[in-house]
This record gives structure tokens, C-alpha cells and sequence, in this order.
């Protein structure tokens, strides 16, 4: 019975999980849409019912268009800086930002994206360096989250050695979208 009230809970915690991503945004529209609707604009001429949903897929049309140009990429690494910098909010928006994979290298909490060899089936599995480590021997071992998808933050942490991996051509940020996506937004599996 309490192998049966475990199952429960974990699978209620897996499914609130799951689904918070979605319900955040479907909030955050219907909020927006709420606080257009009671605002000046409702009185407006051009106000229709909707335009909070508009006001956000455009929003998320002009931010993906300015990061995906030269001069946009620019511009946002120039605001990424300011917001790096600013007190008390600089340090959360760099926790933040590394824990959605943006960030990579020794000082973020991914160092970089590896494939692991599965021990239950021949395949591999993708899986994220978090830290190096030497045991008594002197031998260097890797210590890898392997992620679920789609959802990432849960998974295993492996302690590896340093043969046991192979490293992926692919940016920390690209791995934990391919696993959301569950695969469909196109692995590079180069080296």
C-alpha cells in the first residue's frame, strides 16, 4: 500500500511539473489580456477583445527576430551586460539564465553538453557535465546530470570516468531544448 501512495505522489509531482510551463503561460496571457481589457485601451477605438494574446505573440515575434539578427544579437548581449550588473537582480538573472542553460563553461552549473553510454540498453544518453572531480587514485572522474525529457529537471547524476563520455557539438542551451522538444528540435551529434 505505501508502494501505491508512492507512486501517486510522485506521478501528481511529475504531472504539476509538467504542466507548469503550459499553465504559467496560459496565465500570463490571461492576465495580460484582464489587465488590457480594464485598462484605457479597452475605451480605444481600435481595442477588440484578444489583443493580449496579440500583444504577446507579437512581443514573442520582435524579441526572437531582434536575437536571431547580428545587430539584435548585439543589442541583447548589450542589455544581457546591464542586466549582469545590476544589484541584487544581477545575481538571480545569471542564476536564472545558467539554470536554463544559457549558461556554459567552469563557472555555470553546466559545463558543457556529453553523451553517456546507457548501461540498461546499447544506445547513449544525453547528459550534462556538472563537475570534475579526482578520487584516491588521483584519477580525474566526471560528475553527469543525465535529464529526463521532456521534463529536464528531473533525472540521475553519474559519476564517470573521463572515457565513459563523449563530448556533443551542441551548446548546453541546444541540448536542453532538444530534450524538451523531445528530440524534434534536431540534435548535433558531432563531436
Amino acid at each position: 500500500m505505501e508502494g501505491l501512495w508512492k507512486h501517486i505522489y510522485k506521478s501528481l509531482i511529475a504531472g504539476v511539473v509538467a504542466l507548469l510551463p503550459i499553465g504559467g503561460t496560459i496565465l500570463g496571457i490571461v492576465w495580460l489580456e484582464f489587465t488590457i481589457s480594464e485598462s484605457w485601451l479597452a475605451q480605444q477605438p481600435f481595442y477588440f477583445p484578444g489583443m493580449g494574446l496579440l500583444a504577446v505573440i507579437v512581443v514573442l515575434y520582435l524579441v526572437g527576430l531582434a536575437v536571431s539578427t547580428f545587430l539584435g544579437r548585439w543589442a541583447w548581449s548589450l542589455v544581457d551586460s546591464l542586466l549582469k550588473h545590476l544589484p541584487l537582480l544581477g545575481s538571480l538573472y545569471a542564476t536564472l539564465k545558467q539554470i536554463l542553460g544559457y549558461g556554459e563553461g567552469d563557472e555555470a552549473i553546466f559545463e558543457k553538453a556529453v553523451f553517456v553510454r546507457s548501461r540498461e540498453h546499447d544506445a547513449e544518453e544525453l547528459g550534462l557535465i556538472t563537475n570534475r572531480l579526482e578520487d584516491a587514485t588521483g584519477a580525474t572522474k566526471v560528475i553527469v546530470f543525465v535529464p529526463g525529457s521532456p521534463n529536464p529537471s528531473t533525472g540521475r547524476l553519474l559519476i564517470l570516468d573521463e572515457s565513459e563520455i563523449r563530448p556533443l557539438g551542441m551548446k548546453v542551451n541546444d541540448a536542453l531544448t532538444a530534450l524538451v522538444s523531445v528530440g524534434k528540435s534536431g540534435l548535433d551529434l558531432s563531436p
